[in-house]
């Protein structure tokens, strides 16, 4: 007969192994982690939850979010992206120049199409030539900055009221402050979740990035998939491009540095596996609000904010050392 000690003996692990698998759902893990966050800086700080920190916090976030959502799919199909932030500021820049002399709808059509020609160079060098996406990216991204700052001239361009700066504008429900930047950021993610989960497009992206050779053996054409995938992560930039110079507007070619791998930090802290084929739209806005909450509650409470960047950082890597725990278990 066993005795109650020995029977509790296996359980720890076992209750390690759910503990794991709960942490590593798509969305319950960033989401837990977001409630927490909220809750723990609501008793630091009296005003965080109010209205006006909150609508704040989401203005704030919302380039970062959209470019998030462009990263997210690149890095679903095991790729990841260095450039989309530099696209992005080239984008606000074409939109400004181009907008002064013909008008801010081909202002705005052009840095669409600049975009995504950014983006269908990336996914050529990647798909068709097989060239690794780190080394690709980086490459694009020092060649799309100097670019930037070769047709900027190391000047900036004021936005043209109306059209280029729709995305600031705002309306009040109640007291909560709401631009169009906002509700285009959610749209952005309702568009592309519909995509991934609803589309056999969005299938072969999760396939492409768990077992690309698998995906060719069923009929994938991967390296049309990666092609689409760059080329809209490139359409995601200019919308975030229309969403900049909503928010701030001036297009600066020295704006939005960090973009790169702030969406990287809201992807892989929103549960997307950096091996590719796992991951969520939703799991990256949770993954971005958790930062924007965490830099605002530390804000708020008086931290230094290198010591920010160091919390941010310390989060990244916890999320990809479960990631890598989480597959090992699997494999």
């Amino acid at each position: 007969m066993s005795s109650p000690l020995t029977d509790s003996v296996p359980a720890s692990p076992i209750r390690g192994a759910r503990l794991l698998e709960i942490i590593r759902q798509p969305l319950l893990g960033p989401l837990a982690a977001l409630v927490i966050a909220v809750i723990v800086f609501s008793f630091i700080s009296d005003n965080f939850l109010s209205t006006a920190n909150l609508s704040l916090l989401l203005q704030q976030s919302v380039v970062i979010g959209i470019l998030a959502v462009g990263q997210t799919l690149i890095i679903l199909t095991g790729g990841i992206d260095l450039s989309i932030g530099a696209v992005a500021i080239l984008g606000t820049l074409v939109m400004a120049k181009i907008g002064a002399i013909h008008g801010p709808w081909v202002g705005l059509a052009a840095a669409a199409g600049v975009c995504i020609l950014a983006g269908l160079l990336n996914g050529a060098l990647v798909a068709v030539l097989g060239l690794p996406p780190f080394i690709v990216t980086l490459g694009t991204f020092t060649v799309f900055f100097a670019a930037t700052q070769l047709y900027a001239g190391s000047q900036t361009y004021a936005a043209i009221d109306g059209l280029q700066t729709f995305l600031g504008d705002s309306f009040k429900i109640g007291t909560f402050t709401v631009t169009y930047g906002i509700l285009a950021m959610f749209v952005v993610y309702l568009l592309v979740w519909y995509m991934l989960k609803q589309t056999a497009t969005g299938q072969h992206i999760y396939a492409v990035g768990g077992n690309p050779g698998a995906a060719q053996l069923v009929g994938i054409k991967t390296k049309k998939t990666l092609l689409y995938v760059y080329g809209i992560a490139g359409l995601i930039a200019a919308v975030a491009a229309w969403a900049a110079m909503g928010r701030i507007p001036v297009a600066d070619p020295n704006a939005f540095q960090q973009a790169n791998l702030e969406t990287i930090t809201a992807v892989v802290i929103g549960g997307t596996s950096l091996f590719g084929g796992r991951g969520s739209v939703f799991g990256t806005l949770f993954g971005m609000l958790i930062v924007s909450v965490l830099r605002s509650g530390l804000t708020a409470a008086g931290v230094d904010a290198l010591y920010q960047n160091i919390a941010t950082g310390v989060l990244v890597i916890a999320a990809v050392a479960l990631d890598t725990l989480a597959r090992r278990r699997s494999s």
